[in-house]
């Protein structure tokens, strides 16, 4: 299964490098390079929701947060784009931190219903903050990333692979941190609070802990959404865009490292592809999610891992079937 999950990987950078030889246009490059960003802010909203199971509506809120870090303190401040976006994320994280302290305090659905609350304020200031945020007028003239090595990274093809190359980065990182002694404590407080706690973890501290280092995902994903479109509106921070990125989860498979990304692809590429039906197109798509939904509960990649898990669990039981009867014969 290990190699199957390496091969599937390899398959999927391979697609993603060889993307921009056989896209149409520079538009397609768009299309995809948007999908990465908000694949990168899908995988951060999966750590707190599907790994440890607090499901936080304000996610779209924090990407706004580091997309408009980037956005003000590069066009208000003139700070280099890099210094700018490598604040992006720490500043989501931070004010995270003390949304967490509060909203982790409470359960279920009072903590979602708390975190919509926390997020139509995020959106509600920035819309009219207007000597901070400019208001509905937006910010424009963002720059785009400096140039690293001679490239440059206001051509459509750069910045894809500068785009991909986050998305590399993230998924590994997420990886890492999913496979590890953290990850196993934030899948403990997920199947059950009481039992984690009974386990000695301190349930306080390892669930702000992820809801930092996923707002951390979402202000990068922000940061590097700034760069790339360069420039902003409120928009981008309603709580469509975080029922966007859940749908993402539940296409690929919540609680999964592949779901939320195979997911945030596959979703605006099957949208863009009915965009011939015009306003009938979600007539067309609403029922797929319902056939998906039943037809694969679990997404797509979380329904592969459960046939895989049977499957071998049935190899493992007729094995020992087998091993029983020949000892049967023996005795």
């Amino acid at each position: 299964m290990r190699n199957t999950a390496r091969l599937g990987w390899s398959a999927l950078l391979l697609f993603g490098l060889a993307f921009p030889f056989i896209a149409g246009n520079d538009y397609h490059l768009t299309v995809m390079s948007t999908a990465y960003i908000y694949a990168i802010a899908t995988v951060g909203l999966n750590l707190i929701t599907g790994y440890t199971g607090q499901f936080n509506l304000a996610h779209s809120g924090f990407m706004a947060v580091g997309a408009y870090t980037v956005g003000i303190l590069t066009v208000d401040y003139q700070m280099p784009f890099w210094a700018a976006f490598a604040l992006s994320g720490l500043v989501a994280a931070g004010i995270g931190f003390f949304v967490g302290l509060v909203s982790l305090r409470l359960k279920t659905h009072f903590f979602s219903i708390f975190t919509l609350c926390v997020g139509y304020i995020m959106y509600l200031l920035i819309e009219k903050w207007e000597s901070l945020t400019h208001g509905t007028a937006g910010i424009v003239g963002i720059p785009a990333p400096e140039s690293i090595a001679g490239l440059d990274f206001s051509e459509p093809r750069t910045q894809y692979y500068l785009v991909l190359l986050f998305l590399v980065i993230s998924m590994w990182l997420m990886h890492r941190i999913v496979h590890s002694l953290l990850g196993h404590t934030f899948m403990a407080i997920r199947n059950s609070d009481e039992l984690a706690q009974a386990l000695g973890i301190n349930l306080m501290r390892n669930k702000l802990l992820a809801f930092m280092l996923s707002v951390f995902f979402a202000g990068l994903a922000g940061g590097l959404y700034a760069g790339y479109v360069r420039f902003l509106g409120p928009d981008l921070g309603r709580v469509e865009h975080t029922f966007d990125m859940t749908m993402y989860m539940l296409v690929g498979g919540i609680g999964t490292l592949a779901g939320p990304l195979l997911g945030a692809i596959t979703v605006p590429w099957v949208t863009q592809q009915l965009q011939f039906l015009q306003d009938y197109r979600f007539v067309v798509f609403g029922p797929l999610l319902v056939l998906l939904v039943i037809f694969l509960p679990h997404g797509i990649v979380g329904t592969w891992i459960a046939r895989r898990k049977r499957k071998a669990a049935q190899h493992a039981t007729a094995a020992l079937r087998v091993v029983a009867s020949k000892e049967v014969r023996r005795a």
